[in-house]
């Protein structure tokens, strides 16, 4: 295997829809992908912070973070990680990029932990956190184009959120394409065109009662999530027009069913999408080769 191939990957870090968290349940949205060797994280939901630890990445290595909106399943840890990353040694920059309002979220974040962090400078010799960071807020078009590495952004549709960013990432050749969360969105095909590995949401009819119900919030729950998120049919739909290489479903909506296993996604999803397919796990690994199938699972 190349050091390409070993570089070049995606991690699901978390991969199940919504903030809450539910015992022996995967986690909220995070993902790491390592693309010319720039580690990239995108969206910062709880349990972020131990993910990318286990992946196998030091938290020094920490270099970009992309936030896709901001919704408490995809920036709640932001400021965790970051400060935790800081604790265990990092010295180096790390750039944010994310909606308006993220600038605000890091700012307040550094306001609350203002004792520890300046206790930490003070006693322990460690650089300002707050000079380290840098917050880019973006909104539709070219994010970055840094050393081979270009960024695009697409506003999708997730009511009521209307700064909420499908992301390309370019480098080398090879692309991996972020839905976000989003209604079916037919412009996101265009986005998406020819991606070696596009990640989409994706939710299953049958588990939206028994989620409204387990969550409590009823009607208007299940109004938000058939008005803003994707049955796993768009996804496919979508991966279809754009003629992607393999589509990832992710940030699933429900993950933590127990009527509701794997095969119930690929049924879903092979009614519009006949090519290569990963279902997204926590902690699950995915080659940027076109040949390369998710580590530890085969081909769906």
């Amino acid at each position: 295997m190349s050091v390409d191939r070993v570089r070049d990957r995606l991690v699901l870090l978390g991969s199940k829809g919504g903030p809450a968290v539910r015992l022996g349940g995967p986690w909220p949205s995070s993902s790491l992908l390592e693309l010319g060797r720039r580690t990239i994280v995108v969206d910062c939901g709880l349990g972020v912070t131990r993910a990318f630890v286990d992946a196998g990445v030091g938290l020094k290595a920490l270099d970009l973070i992309f936030i896709t909106h901001l919704h408490s399943d995809h920036v709640l840890e932001l400021g965790p990680l970051i400060h935790t990353a800081w604790t265990a040694g990092l010295a180096s920059p790390v750039s944010v990029f994310g909606p308006p309002g993220t600038g605000h979220y890091w700012r307040r974040f550094c306001q609350a932990m203002e004792f520890d962090i300046e206790i930490r400078i003070a006693d322990e010799g460690r650089p300002d956190i707050r000079e380290l960071v840098s917050v880019v807020e973006f909104g539709e078009g070219k994010v970055i184009e840094d050393y081979g590495l270009k960024v695009t952004a697409l506003r999708v549709d997730h009511p009521p959120v209307t700064d909420c960013f499908a992301l390309r990432f370019e480098q080398g050749g090879k692309s991996v394409v972020f839905s976000a969360d989003t209604a079916f969105f037919p412009p996101l095909a265009g986005f998406a065109r020819g991606a070696d590995i596009l990640v989409h949401e994706a939710m299953l009819e049958q588990g939206i009662e028994r989620l409204v119900a387990k969550t409590g919030n009823g009607a208007r729950l299940r109004e938000h999530l058939l008005a803003s998120h994707s049955f796993a049919t768009d996804a496919g739909r979508i991966a279809t027009d754009a003629g992607v290489k393999r589509l990832v479903l992710n940030h699933l909506i429900p993950a933590d069913d127990p009527e509701i296993g794997e095969a119930d996604w690929i049924a879903a999803v092979r009614k519009t999408w006949s090519g290569d397919l990963t279902i997204a796990r926590d902690g699950l690994v995915v080659g940027l080769s076109c040949a390369e199938a998710a580590v530890g699972e085969e081909t769906a």
